[in-house]
């Protein structure tokens, strides 16, 4: 009976002791994480990189704390990392994905095809790079979702980065009926391009005739602008072309069918 009691007390100081070990953990942990971010941000580290090293020392230092909790509660430490070793061809099969996208992760801070802060398109989504973490990058979408995409899927699809360049191109497609003034049209269209400061004169504005669809001859406008300014250009000008068009008496087309009766 001494024996089961001395037993019982001595598991539960293990116990005791586990937990102590873990809370005490955890706040090291985090106040180590905090140290870390900040030594990065003093010696100016890229944010893609801090993000990735941040999430990668978090992973190992709480793999280093349940060794410690493991230890604590009496197992031999060598003895668990035989038991992790065995185990580590299985763990390796089953994380293989996870391990594809350790190493694209590590491809993309090298090669840096987007970093945080740039705007991209891939699988699907497209959103502001938020983090680049050990296995996902996380973008947040402009009507601000939250999502992860694995780092694999990113190096076996397509992925658009919007933000790498300077400038980009804006263009635009307008309809107006057949008989309309092209002349005319077109000295609206560069009249309104040239009253837009935003609009870059080099490369120079591009305005033509584009096609004589089924229903309405369609005009082409081509600018370039910053690539902050890509949107609000495109959105200003649609607003600018169909309250200028109404005012000049331009007819915008609607689709018509032409019956011939012999």
């Amino acid at each position: 009976m001494k024996v089961l009691m001395d037993s019982g007390i001595d598991l539960g100081k293990r116990i005791i002791t586990a937990v102590i070990v873990f809370l005490v953990g955890r706040l090291v942990i985090s106040l180590l994480n905090k140290l870390f971010r900040k030594i990065l941000i003093k010696r100016n580290v890229e944010l893609s990189i801090r993000t990735f090293l941040s999430s990668l020392v978090n992973i190992l230092l709480t793999i280093l704390l349940i060794v410690s909790v493991v230890g604590a509660l009496g197992v031999e430490t060598t003895s668990f990392a035989a038991l992790l070793a065995s185990a580590g061809v299985a763990i390796g099969m089953a994380l293989s994905g996870n391990l594809q996208n350790f190493a694209v992760g590590l491809v993309v801070l090298l090669f840096k095809p987007y970093k945080v802060g740039d705007v991209i398109e891939a699988q699907g989504v497209s959103g502001t790079v938020r983090e680049i973490q050990i296995f996902h990058t996380i973008l947040t979408t402009y009507d601000n979702k939250v999502v992860y995409i694995p780092n694999g899927a990113l190096s076996s699809g397509v992925v658009t980065n919007y933000s790498n360049q300077s400038t980009r191109r804006v263009d635009w497609v307008f309809g107006i009926e057949y008989g309309e003034d092209y002349a005319k049209v077109k000295s609206v269209i560069e009249r309104l391009v040239a009253q837009d400061g935003r609009i870059l004169n080099d490369p120079a504005p591009f305005v033509a005739l584009h096609a004589l669809a089924d229903s309405s001859v369609n005009v082409t406008l081509r600018v370039w602008v910053k690539s902050e300014d890509y949107w609000s250009v495109y959105f200003d000008m649609n607003q600018k072309v169909y309250d200028t068009f109404n005012l000049e008496k331009i007819s915008f087309p609607f689709p018509q069918l032409t019956v011939h009766q012999n």
